[in-house]
């Protein structure tokens, strides 16, 4: 008998051609730069149009400034109004991203380190207060805050921004911390660490990203706040900065030079805030999801 030996040839997986490739990633850094370009220009065109004057704006609103007149921003620097609404929207922002933080924190570690009953359902009543935006609880929110006798003050912007902040950041924090091994808890407590003193030594510094995320998150959510100042808030003494800019706007309606700005002046701190801690949310948030 003879044998016949039949060779069957590998199959190689074609390559699609170099230009190919190269045509994609033009196409991807097209659109990309495209994107940003309409991202961008509203921002570029508030910034220069506070270097303008009114009637340059008037016959052409698209234009550059001709002569760079910077007398409009100094107007808004010099004005007492607008430190107290920065000095407002700080109170705020801090006291919210600092509860918002401590509560948020702790009631992670219980829900991701500890078995007990109605563990799950307290989770998923922090996971439903996403489903429920600040307009949709505007109306009871406003009662609520009436009946507590904290209308036209911070605290009744920063109690409810607190609340409304706690299920995302307790959503970012519980798989990051429920990603610490418990062999380092086992080890900690033969060392003599109780429960109180593994959170404080070893879950605080291990848990830093994720803290720097949603604390990053909770002050720039606080700072740009318009909705819930504007129906707590009667009080100019008392207004933060989006709410002050609303109000900047329409007392200067006639001077646009000046509106824009004041309104570029109130939106850098939060672009400077979250653009310095970019790449902290990015790699906050990527620890939780592979947590």
């Amino acid at each position: 008998m003879t044998a016949t030996a039949t060779l069957v040839t590998p199959r190689v997986p074609r390559r699609r051609p170099a230009g190919a490739n190269r045509g994609s990633s033009v196409l991807v850094g097209f659109v990309a730069l495209l994107l940003i370009g309409m991202m961008l220009a509203p921002v570029v065109f508030i910034i220069l149009g506070g270097f303008r004057s009114n009637a340059e704006i008037t016959v052409d609103p698209a234009g550059l400034p001709t002569t760079w007149n910077w007398q409009n921003y100094a107007d808004v620097l010099t004005s007492g109004v607008f430190w107290g609404q920065v000095g407002n929207s700080a109170i705020a922002a801090i006291a919210t991203t600092v509860f918002v933080v401590a509560l948020g924190l702790m009631a992670a570690y219980a829900l991701s380190r500890y078995r007990f009953r109605g563990r799950g359902a307290v989770y998923a009543l922090f996971t439903a207060g996403l489903m429920f935006p600040m307009t949709v609880a505007i109306t009871p929110l406003y009662i609520l805050v009436r009946n507590l006798g904290l209308m036209n003050s911070l605290a009744g912007v920063i109690v409810p921004q607190i609340a409304f902040a706690l299920p995302l950041t307790i959503i970012i924090l519980s798989p990051f911390l429920a990603a610490i091994p418990n062999e380092l808890q086992e080890a900690s407590a033969i060392d003599g660490l109780g429960r109180l003193g593994f959170f404080w030594r070893m879950v605080l510094p291990l848990a830093v990203p994720a803290v720097v995320t949603v604390g990053i998150l909770a002050f720039v959510n606080s700072w740009n706040s318009y909705m819930l100042p504007l129906f707590i808030l009667n009080n100019e003494a008392a207004y933060t900065l989006p709410l002050g800019t609303q109000a900047f706007a329409s007392q200067y309606s006639v001077d646009t030079a000046r509106v824009l700005a004041f309104t570029s002046l109130s939106m850098i701190p939060a672009l400077l805030f979250f653009s310095v801690f970019e790449r902290r949310i990015v790699g906050g948030l990527t620890g939780a999801v592979k947590g």
